[in-house]
């Protein structure tokens, strides 16, 4: 896809007279979620929690996303990439139902931060696809999607963006007495069950307790099509070995794709007013498999690996009204301790991984005065990690990062101006380790990322901005010190100790409606210069091809569109139409397409409402990936038919809400350009979903 050809698709999108997804940042600012329609008048609040403050969404430049309430149950699925993939701009990487992280704009591992209310996950997701991300959607009040300079509040290697969950285990608000939720979903395409609740009770004084339990259990996925992409099926029909042969027919279920997650949590708070301080503790696990990736080569036998994952998690929190130029004073942290064996199919431990460490920061809100605002604060983050075991690509190593940002905004008439800096000292160490052949080692990294942004109001439902960015990241552990076979990829991975930062210069400009028509659209591009990626070097190490991390220049630019437009009531239904565009070009400098890269997506939707009905049908159209990196294969368009329909059965409780979602009602064959495992493992087949939610 070239960038004449992604202007071309902006274009033909811009004009298209009916409508899309965002700006649903507004309708969720504005419009009281499930939840919020049991909570007292007063205590609904017309605003979102980003960048660590509550701030209007509109006041926010770059493309910002909100995703709550019926849209959120509807989409929801064990992993966060599975639950946003639908979004304009991300994609998901895709190691089975229960391993998935969100790609934006092409980004992924160590370019997107993932968050629990402002705080990492401090897992260890980044260093391969088939790790899972220890932060559930199932318990979600909202995840919001953040790019340009709000995003640099988080630290400067979200690159690519920001996907912030945020629940209620701390809570910061009191019910009337007790307070309920509740939510079940079945999903036919892998008997998928799911269940999740959550309880707050107001405690003596301002005191306010939390609990919420969240389960999920899937059977192997019905495809409904090949396993093998057809290129395999056809070396796998022509071989001689009767074994290969026969994977030219495997079809149906997807073998080593079942799996279960469990997670349980409870905290409190003192709540009183806009002063509220409280903890949580939560465990989580999950038990699953890695679909298998199949070798038609006779010598090779294909591996067959469960991974089992828990992770203990500790988090706190303090918002303080203060007095003076700043008025509040937010403090934040979390501890974990991460832990997975990946297990081979007659239960023993291959390998095994461990995350030890912890996060925090502060928060320093200012009042606004004559359109100035902001906040500054630091954050300081600590973590070790090691593997044992037959994978051991990595050394013993740590990481500890401060940094120190401020975000300042000023508004008059018309204009908003926004600028942001972020300065950050990072020390990654590894310890030596005969085995892997290397020495003590620390690299220190000393970086400064910039940002600068406006919007114009050039009408009064129209407004145009840009923004402007200076990333610098360092690199990660795994690109400075891996050395070894490394299963989740496949490879054998070969770090550089000797790796610069990487630098980007990126801008966007977008272009926006509100109102009763919704219109967006967003033009982005990243040059960035010392880009870290792998690189096949031709060599093999136990038949592993072997990768290693080099150095260059690579740009990165797209687009997003999205319009959406009431169309009127007829026959009492009020109705409602939506599209949304989305595709991106990536390329490395003397290598060529950057890997992984999702294809031109275009999605359009009509939707229904009468009295206590909604009903929505939705099309989806990703277009074949053919620009592909080396050893990458190219990746057929697939087009995927959904619909949902949302009851409220009973007038005097609206919180109770029934569904009946289908989804890939065409039985269609898809696979994701952006999975290491496409080739053999597809998306499910068609999915009849029903389920059902209340809160009071």
């Amino acid at each position: 896809m070239t960038a004449k050809t992604l202007l071309l698709a902006a274009a033909a999108t811009f004009i298209v007279p009916s409508t899309a997804w965002t700006q649903r940042v507004d309708q969720a600012a504005a419009t009281p979620t499930d939840s919020d329609a049991a909570a007292p008048a007063d205590a609904r609040e017309e605003a979102i929690v980003v960048t660590g403050t509550r701030r209007r969404t509109d006041d926010i430049l770059g493309n910002v996303a909100v995703i709550s309430g019926a849209q959120l149950a509807d989409d929801v699925r064990p992993t966060i990439g599975e639950t946003l993939a639908s979004q304009p701009g991300v994609s998901a990487s895709g190691s089975g139902p229960n391993a998935s992280r969100p790609i934006l704009r092409g980004q992924s591992g160590e370019r997107i931060r993932i968050l629990a209310d402002g705080i990492g996950s401090l897992d260890v997701s980044t260093s391969s696809t088939d790790h899972p991300v220890a932060i559930s959607p199932l318990t979600a009040d909202s995840i919001e999607i953040v790019h340009g300079p709000a995003a640099l509040v988080f630290g400067s290697s979200a690159i690519g963006g920001v996907v912030n969950v945020n629940d209620s285990r701390i809570p910061r608000r009191q019910p009337n007495f007790v307070a309920i939720k509740a939510d079940a979903t079945y999903g036919s395409a892998a008997n998928e069950k799911l269940l999740d609740g959550a309880i707050d009770v107001a405690g003596p004084g301002q005191l306010v307790f939390h609990g919420d339990v969240s389960w999920s259990k899937n059977d192997d996925v019905d495809t409904g099509t090949y396993m093998l992409s057809a290129p395999l099926r056809r070396q796998a029909a022509a071989s001689a070995d009767p074994d290969i042969r026969a994977l030219a027919d495997l079809n149906g279920k997807l073998p080593d794709s079942a799996g279960r997650n469990f997670e349980i949590a409870g905290g409190g708070a003192w709540v009183d007013g806009p002063l509220n301080a409280g903890f949580s503790v939560s465990r989580k696990t999950a038990l699953y498999g890695v679909p298998i990736r199949y070798s038609l080569d006779p010598a090779v036998e294909a591996e067959s690996v469960r991974i089992d994952m828990a992770q203990t998690r500790y988090d706190a929190r303090a918002e303080i009204p203060i007095v003076g130029f700043f008025k509040q004073i937010r403090l934040r942290g979390a501890l974990a301790d991460y832990h997975h064996d990946e297990l081979a199919e007659d239960g023993s431990v291959g390998s095994s991984f461990f995350a030890k460490g912890g996060e925090g920061r502060v928060d320093l809100v200012q009042h606004d005065s004559n359109g100035w605002g902001g906040q500054s604060g630091m954050q300081y983050l600590d973590k070790k990690e090691r593997v044992e075991g037959d994978e051991k690509y990595l050394p013993r190593s740590a990481r500890r990062q401060s940094g120190l940002f401020t975000l300042q905004h000023i508004e008059t008439g018309p204009w908003r101006i926004e600028a942001g800096a972020r300065f950050e000292r990072n020390v990654l160490s590894a310890e030596a380790d005969s085995d892997l052949g290397n020495p003590d080692l620390t690299r220190r990294f000393n970086t400064l990322s910039l940002s600068l942004g406006g919007s114009y109001a050039i009408a009064p439902e129209w407004k145009i901005g840009a923004n402007l960015a200076r990333s610098v990241r360092a690199p990660s552990i795994d690109e400075l010190f891996s050395n070894g076979p490394h299963g989740g990829t496949a490879s054998f991975e070969v770090g550089d100790p000797d790796l610069s930062a990487e630098k980007s210069i990126g801008g966007e400009i977008s272009l926006r409606h509100s109102g009763p028509v919704e219109m967006g659209l967003t033009i982005y591009t990243s040059r960035f210069s010392n880009f870290i990626y792998q690189t096949y070097t031709g060599a093999a190490v136990d038949d592993l091809p072997v990768y290693a991390f080099r150095q260059g220049q690579a740009t990165y630019s797209g687009f997003e569109f999205d319009v959406s437009a009431p169309f009127g009531e007829v026959a009492g239904i009020r109705w409602k139409g939506e599209v949304i565009a989305d595709g991106v070009r990536a390329t490395i400098r003397n290598v060529g397409p950057a890997p992984l890269i999702p294809p031109l997506r275009i999605q359009a939707a009509l939707e229904g409402e009468h009295s206590a009905l909604r009903g929505r049908v939705e099309l989806e159209r990703a277009f074949a990936h053919n620009r592909t990196a080396d050893l990458e294969t190219n990746t057929p368009g697939y087009t995927l038919l959904n619909a949902s329909l949302d009851w409220k059965p009973l007038a005097a409780r609206p919180e109770l809400t029934l569904s009946l979602n289908g989804n890939n009602l065409l039985d269609a064959e898809a696979r994701r350009s952006t999975s290491l495992l496409k080739d053999y493992a597809p998306l499910p087949g068609r999915d009849i979903r029903v389920g059902a939610r209340f809160a009071f």
